[in-house]
């Protein structure tokens, strides 16, 4: 049943990235639902990331690619660990932008142009409510609630994250393999800044959802079972205690 629920939801992606395909985009499924790890009385929802891939992150120049909206993830002394501002760079050379090209940009104290992690708002389907980064729909008779997460993407693992590439675990876990799936697939960059952060409009949020799924999908059934009992442990007495 666990690998059952995990294939309908790689076909679900599958599905409705297809739908999408003209404007180059992709959906992602993740979350419990899709790891199956989730029980009918833990009433989990579904977690949908779309990939806009008409913007290219980048970490370094090399990354650079002629004609798309280029990104270059900043991480300094004034960004939250785990989070990133995005300078805009030119699309014809990869040389940084310096004139604001809307209102979705704006150019900072060090005249860097900035892209602001609120310029998909105004997609937000008329049945939705914002909560953070994610617009929340409410499901109707026989359907799960979902939250969609606008993100765009890097193909490179985050700098701050490549420790863990190095790091051997316990028992050999994750593997090597593992490391390398998630190292070849990169991160998602995700449209919410952290709350203890002045630059809470200019920031975005570093996501390795992705290699989670990875991870959680090499676990045994033993496990699947330890980790779906401290959820419910989680929800029962925890959750309604705080």
């Amino acid at each position: 049943m666990v690998l059952k629920r995990r294939w309908a939801a790689r076909l679900k992606e599958t599905m409705l990235t297809i739908s999408l395909r003209p404007r180059n985009k992709s959906v992602y499924i993740f979350g419990s639902t899709s790891e199956g790890t989730t029980t009918e009385r833990l009433n989990s929802d579904l977690d949908y990331l779309t990939c806009d891939h008409n913007y290219n992150v980048i970490q370094d120049y090399a990354e650079w690619k002629y004609g798309f909206i280029n990104l270059l993830m900043i991480q300094d002394n004034t960004t939250s660990p785990g989070y990133c501002l995005l300078r805009l760079i030119r699309a014809d050379v990869p040389l940084p932008a310096t004139h604001a090209l809307h209102e979705d940009y704006v150019r900072d104290a060090s005249w860097r142009v900035l892209i602001k992690n609120n310029l998909r708002r105004d997609l937000m389907p008329a049945n939705a409510v914002q909560h953070g980064p994610s617009w929340v729909t409410q499901g109707g008779p026989g359907l799960f609630d979902s939250d969609t997460v606008p993100a765009f993407h890097c193909n490179s693992w985050p700098y701050e994250a490549r420790p863990w590439l190095d790091r051997q675990g316990i028992g050999r876990w994750p593997t090597v393999d593992m490391k390398r799936f998630a190292e070849n697939n990169g991160c998602f960059v995700v449209a919410v800044g952290s709350k203890v952060n002045q630059n809470l409009n200019l920031e975005w949020r570093i996501s390795t959802s992705q290699a989670e799924r990875c991870v959680m999908f090499s676990l045994n059934i033993t496990q699947i079972r330890c980790y779906v009992l401290m959820k419910m442990i989680l929800e029962t007495f925890l959750h309604h205690a705080g």
